[in-house]
């Protein structure tokens, strides 16, 4: 893909997340072309449907979401690394869970919208957790498979943006939880 092709798809891509976020799935497309900066020829190119548009978004965010990871670590201490990336793991599900019900519709179809992304995900938590042992900032008793658990648990009763605060509070506790105590 040339470049300039390369930055129109990352343009619809953030955009599409934005106007679906805010607008809701049914959002015109035209208008999230306007919001990219291209036209709708464009758009139709790179997303011939609705549907592709959308998992396209989706799969986005779960990259977003698990290349934040290392950047996180490259700047900050492991435990701050963490904490930082569970907050952007809350973004990514509040994002999802606006879109949940077109992606059950699209894997009714056939398609696997979800692809590897617990994979990917589960990679990055251990990333994570795996710099926190290291840097003797957690416990060693717990799995990236448990946090993963607990973040999923959160998600399912927290998400959505009204329920923010709340989130964050769990996330803490659980957060906490982990820290190893002199």
């Amino acid at each position: 893909m040339r470049a300039d092709a390369r930055r129109n798809r990352e343009k619809i891509l953030t955009a599409a997340a934005r106007v679906f976020t805010a607008e809701g799935l049914d959002a015109h497309l035209e208008r999230i072309a306007k919001e990219a900066g291209v036209g709708s020829a464009t758009l139709y190119r790179n997303f011939p449907t609705r549907e592709a548009l959308i998992e396209a978004v989706y799969r986005n965010e779960v990259s977003r979401l698990c290349d934040a990871a290392p950047a996180l670590l490259a700047q900050k201490p492991p435990a701050e690394a963490l904490r930082a990336w569970t907050r952007l793991f809350l973004d990514y599900v509040t994002a999802k869970y606006g879109m949940i019900d077109a992606l059950r519709a699209i894997a009714a179809t056939g398609s696997n919208p979800y692809g590897h992304s617990r994979e990917m995900i589960q990679a990055a938590i251990t990333s994570l957790m795996d710099a926190c042992t290291a840097a003797g900032a957690i416990r060693t008793d717990i799995q990236p498979t448990d946090i993963g658990a607990a973040l999923e648990g959160i998600a399912l009763t927290s998400a959505g943006a009204e329920h923010r605060q709340q989130a964050e509070r769990l996330l803490d506790l659980t957060l906490d939880g982990l820290t190893v105590r002199p």
